[in-house]
């Protein structure tokens, strides 16, 4: 599903939930902060793209891959890196090339 996705599937989502499913069944709610792409896409290739989310302090998630749940786009696998709090709590970032 992952390879399917692009940015406008996430533009507009700002600050809707994205809840992080852990190993133990307990979820994390994170919001969508931003969805920005960068640099361009070749030809049959998506224009590559970043996501930001924002969490709670703790628990902080470890950099891995989780499965994520939004009510519009469903259930899917991302691969979170925590890139450091900021004054809403910690950051994480998903890469698209």
């Amino acid at each position: 599903m992952l390879e399917i996705f692009t940015h406008e599937n996430f533009a507009g989502r700002e600050g809707e939930p994205f809840l992080v499913r852990q190993d133990d069944g307990s979820s994390v709610e994170t919001r969508l902060a931003s969805a920005r792409t960068w640099g361009s896409g070749s030809e049959g290739h998506r224009v590559p793209f970043t996501l930001t989310f924002v969490g709670p302090l703790q628990p902080m998630l470890e950099q891995r891959i989780y499965r994520m749940e939004n009510e519009a786009l469903g259930a899917f696998e991302l691969f979170l890196v925590p890139v450091g709090p900021n004054r809403e709590g910690m950051q994480y970032e998903a890469v698209f090339t």
